[in-house]
This record gives C-alpha cells, structure tokens and sequence, in this order.
C-alpha cells in the first residue's frame, strides 16, 4: 500500500513540474502566492479526471451480472459525465443513456453508470466514448442488443475555435436487434424524444 501511494506521489511530483514549466512558459511566475500550489492542485485533478485508464470496465460489469427471464428494454437515462478531450485536453460533458434487452442476465443499474465514468475520465473523443460503452456491454451482457446514446457540450468548441455557444453533439451507437428502425424509435420515445 505504501509502494503504491508513494508512486502516485512521485506521478503527482513530475506533473506539478511540468505544470511549473507550463506556467513560466506562459509568461507567469509560478512562485507568486496566487500560483504556488497551482501546479500540484492541476496535477491532482489532471489524476483524478483521467483514473478511468485504472479501471476495468470488463470487470465492473462482471461484479453485478443477475439472472432475469425478462426481455423487455431496460433504459438508464442521463447518466452525467465529465470527459476530456483528447485533441485540446480541454472538457465535454452531458449525459449518456443506455438502453438493452436482457436474454436472460440483466446487470445491476449502478454498473451502468460506473463503465460510464471508466471510459469519459480518459481522455477521449465523444464518438469512441459512445462506442465504448456500447462495444463493452455487446461483449459483456447476455443481451439482444445495446443501445446508447451521448449527447455533450465541448468546450474546445465553446472557448477556442468556433466559438459557438449552444452547439451540442449527439452520438448514436447500437448492436444486435436495435439494427431495427422500429425497436430504436422506441427506444426515442422512451426517451421522450419527439420526432
């Protein structure tokens, strides 16, 4: 235990000299009081928003799979997520929702929103967190088919570049009977989404 806090100080260490670098690069001085700690606090949360790269989703949907003889859709919606993007290390986030029908195994709810988490604290793009999650629970859950559908805000696209206020991404992914048109746009209005 002690070996392990000690290299995730060590990790904390080398990034804080990196942000010291960052900041000085940038015309700053690290050493004014506003900035001293700055550079071990953005170490810390760079840690913290990218732990997914430590976790196994495999494993966390695995820890909760049940036995159930339904086949009915089961729907988690707006599951919240804080991602970074891989492009400008910049956030996005919103919300995830996913919907399967069960063959057999349903897995606990809670999981859901854990693999959630696993893939948006790495850093990522929208689309492959969207097809991760889907991929992950097409592998893992004795289903018919996955469903899930992300929709975010990026702040690449708000703060730098375009600019653009209110734009909002959408991504879409599915797997097994969801190929039907009918059994996705039950999913939608399940959903609440008008057409």
């Amino acid at each position: 235990m002690n070996n392990t806090i000690q290299d995730k100080q060590q990790l904390v260490d080398q990034l804080a000299e990196h942000f010291r670098a960052i900041i000085t690069l940038l015309g700053e001085d690290p050493n004014r009081e506003g900035l001293v700690k700055t550079p071990c606090r953005a170490a810390k949360a760079l840690l913290e928003n990218t732990r997914g790269y430590a976790q196994d989703a495999a494993s966390i949907v695995r820890s909760a799979l049940f036995s159930h003889p339904g086949s009915e859709i089961v729907i988690v919606k707006d599951i919240e997520f804080y991602s970074l993007c891989e492009h400008h290390m910049l956030p996005f986030f919103g919300t995830v929702s996913i919907g399967y029908i069960p063959q057999g195994t349903i897995v606990g709810l809670s999981k859901l929103a854990r693999i959630v988490d696993v893939y948006a604290r790495r850093l990522q793009v929208q689309e492959r967190l969207t097809d991760d999650v889907c991929s992950l629970l097409t592998r893992e859950l004795s289903s018919q088919g996955v469903i899930v559908m992300c929709k975010a805000q990026h702040l690449c696209m708000k703060m730098r570049g375009v600019e653009k206020q209110n734009a909002e991404t959408v991504t879409l992914q599915y797997s097994g009977v969801f190929q039907d048109v009918a059994l996705r746009e039950e999913f939608f209005r399940l959903m609440g989404i008008q057409k």
